[in-house]
């Protein structure tokens, strides 16, 4: 991975990760202050709460990514350090699903004049989890890529035995 593709993956981290906090950040005070009057049409204030511990899950995985970024530069992503970054990226968008599935069960009474909109829901829910499961077999890429790193340096070090 070049020093450009680095530079611009972590600037975009930096961006979506304060503008996460930013956003998080005044949901906070939303919740805090009492500020924001419902209408009483949702339930708001579970939304926010959901979507604060959403947004949440984000930056675990942002972070998460920055540490595989900087395995990938210092050439040591193929050791067994990395599976805990990716497990927790695997955990991370397993909570996000769970999460839209909460307020698609928040959102469904209102619906009840169109259960489609309520279905449409369950379908992102769906297709959040098929995310959580490609990043699964990525992981056993990692996994199989670690195992021949590992085959690779022993075979060396029995040639170099050898020689």
């Amino acid at each position: 991975m070049g020093k450009l593709a680095v530079r611009a993956l972590r600037a975009v981290l930096v961006v979506v990760l304060t503008g996460t906090v930013c956003v998080q950040a005044l949901m906070v005070w939303v919740l805090v202050s009492g500020s924001d009057p419902e209408d009483g049409s949702l339930p708001l204030t579970p939304l926010r709460v959901i979507t604060i511990l959403g947004i949440g899950a984000a930056q675990v995985a942002l972070v998460c990514v920055w540490r595989l970024v900087t395995m990938v530069r210092r050439g040591t992503v193929f050791s067994h350090a990395a599976f805990r970054y990716v497990d927790v990226i695997i955990g991370a968008i397993v909570a996000a699903a769970l999460l839209w599935f909460a307020v698609t069960a928040l959102n469904a009474p209102g619906q009840r004049d169109d259960p489609g909109v309520t279905l449409i829901m369950g379908g992102i829910g769906v297709a959040i989890l098929g995310v959580a499961l490609i990043v699964f077999v990525l992981r056993m890429l990692l996994a199989q890529a670690v195992a021949r790193d590992v085959e690779a340096a022993q075979m060396q070090a029995e040639l170099d035995e050898v020689i």
